[in-house]
Parts: C-alpha cells; sequence; structure tokens
C-alpha cells in the first residue's frame, strides 16, 4: 500500500511507503501519524517561521499528532559572526511564536536545531526543543557532536565548535502521543553509542533533525539512519534541510522515516514539503522479540552504556 502526500503550494509529492513485514503481522489501524518535514532555511527569520507554520498546517489536516522540523529551522546565517548575533534564548520571541503555533495548532512540535544564546557572547547553542500542544517547551537537547572538518587537500573547512558550545548531557527521552522519543541532531547519528544509550533509557523513536551537507548525504544519509535503526530497533525520523540556502550552504535533504526493521516507510526527496508516516510501537515490541538482541550482548566483555546514561 502506498500513502502520497497531497501536492500544496510548492510542497513536494512525498512519497509514503507503508512497511510491509508480513511476518510481524502488524495492524496499523489505529495507530499515531507523525509527519516528518522539510524545508530550506535562509538568514530571514520571518520567512523561516512562515514556512514552519504551512509545514505545520499541513501536517495538522493530515492528522499527525507531531511535526518533526529540521536543524536550523529557525535560521540559516550567511555566516559565524550573524550565526551567533541572531541568536535567542529559549524565552525569546521566536520560541515564544512556535511555542503559540504548537497551542494554536494543537500539535506537538519538534524543533530539531534552534539557535540558543548563551552566556559566551561569541558563541551560541544547537539546541533540539521538544513543545507539546498545549504550547509548553517540555524537553531541551543541545547537541554533544559538533560537526568539524577541514579538508586541507580541498581547501573546505566547516567547524560548528568555532561559534556553538557542545552540549554536556545526555536527554531522557520524552513521552509523546508518538511513544518515547529520543532527542539528538545531525551529526549525532554518526556517534551509535548515544543511540544506544537512548534505547536503553527507554526509546522507541530516535529524531536525527538535521541540515546535512549535499556530498555527505549523497554518500551516507540514508544508510546510517537505517543502520541506527536497525541496531536499535528504533523508529527513527530525520527532518531535513534542503536546497540552496546561500552562496556556501547546500543541504541534501532526503527527509525520511525508517522503521524498527530498517524499512524507509516515509520520505521526502529534493523539495520542501511533509510526510505522514504511521508509528506502531507494536512494530518495535515484536521486532525486539524475534530480534533479541539484548538478550545476546556481550556485556561481559564490553561495557554497558546503560549506567553511564542513567
Amino acid at each position: 500500500m502506498i500513502r502520497a502526500c497531497s501536492k500544496k503550494v510548492s510542497f513536494q509529492l512525498c512519497e509514503n511507503i507503508n512497511s510491509k513485514i508480513s511476518m510481524l503481522q502488524i495492524s496499523t489501524m489505529s495507530n499515531p501519524l507523525i509527519a516528518v518535514c522539510q524545508m530550506t532555511s535562509t538568514s530571514d527569520k520571518e520567512e523561516n517561521f512562515q514556512a514552519v507554520s504551512n509545514l505545520v498546517a499541513e501536517a495538522k489536516r493530515r492528522n499527525a499528532c507531531i511535526a518533526f522540523l529540521p536543524e536550523a529551522c529557525d535560521y540559516l546565517a550567511d555566516n559565524k559572526a550573524d550565526a551567533v548575533a541572531m541568536a535567542e534564548p529559549l524565552d525569546g520571541e521566536t520560541v515564544k511564536r512556535y511555542r503559540e503555533l504548537a497551542q494554536r495548532e494543537d500539535m506537538w512540535l519538534s524543533l530539531g536545531g534552534v539557535h540558543e544564546a548563551v552566556a559566551d557572547k561569541n558563541k551560541t547553542q544547537n539546541s533540539h526543543i521538544i513543545i507539546n500542544n498545549k504550547g509548553e517547551l517540555v524537553a531541551t537537547y543541545r547537541k554533544i557532536h559538533l560537526f568539524d572538518m577541514e579538508n586541507k587537500d580541498t581547501g573546505i573547512r566547516l567547524m560548528e565548535s568555532d561559534y556553538v558550545v557542545k552540549g554536556d548531557e545526555i536527554v531522557a527521552p520524552v513521552s509523546s502521543p508518538a511513544g518515547k522519543i529520543g532527542l539528538s541532531i545531525c551529526y549525532d547519528m554518526r556517534f551509535p553509542e548515544l543511540s544506544f544509550c537512548l534505547r536503553n533509557m527507554g526509546a522507541q523513536i530516535l529524531t536525527f533533525p538535521s541540515a546535512f551537507t549535499y556530498q555527505t548525504g549523497a554518500a551516507h544519509w540514508e544508510v546510517l539512519l537505517r543502520a541506527r535503526a536497525i541496531e536499535t530497533q528504533c523508529y527513527v525520523i530525520a527532518a531535513a534541510q534542503v536546497g540552496t540556502h546561500n552562496k556556501k550552504r547546500v543541504s541534501w535533504g532526503h527527509a525520511m522515516v525508517v522503521d524498527p526493521w530498517g524499512t524507509v516507510i516515509a520520505q521526502c526527496m529534493d523539495k520542501q514539503g511533509v510526510a505522514v508516516a504511521e508509528i506502531d510501537l507494536e512494530i518495535v515490541n515484536k521486532v525486539r522479540r524475534i530480534m533479541p538482541n539484548e538478550q545476546h550482548r556481550r556485556t561481559d566483555l564490553y561495557p554497558t552504556m546503560l549506567p553511564k546514561c542513567s
């Protein structure tokens, strides 16, 4: 069965492919729907907020209970100085508007990476926030793995640590209408230890809101997301930035939802848009029963990650 997103304004026709795991014999008749969103942020905060509002309204129209927005959904500045100067505290005007939007649409929002102002005036923090349908900020995760890459052969230098303060806490999964959500951001997906920690803390859904570069996205995006889903036996939801943001920055896109069996069940390709997927927690339970990885883990030979995360 294929569920296709309807076309609206400039939104892409996004393809939703329901997972067919006959061996699991899962019914998806009354499961919650979630929306994974894809957008092209710029340095214009107002333009970005309107894009988020449109995506959330579309998610609401399709009966999703949660909309997942990508990293840098508030803005993607043209340079590091502006990225820091434009940052706001989480009680500032931009987050206030997001909270009002969640309350107005009666939806939960996962805002996958807003620029949070910090005491160090030369830096910001990359913060993934969850807002419930009452407009309350219920969780904040600050990115712990910063993307630093300097290739002297090509002259490409991308150093997130130049202007971002790394987080120092793994946040406990958040209970939501779709299940227990583990919070992370983009580059975090390359570190499976974090995903295992979140699973051991009770996560049923892992989130990787991203602004993946075009080159690395083409090579690694899907395989990393599917690997995180398969090895943790969680749903993976990865909202994404897409397209050209400015003269220096292009993002890969391909926002997707992966089920615990590793099947891509919803995806946007290379345009702004929304894809909707059912979250069936019984699939999580059945995959973990038929493939009982945790019972076979040799923690006698290598350390369990649970104590470090609790």
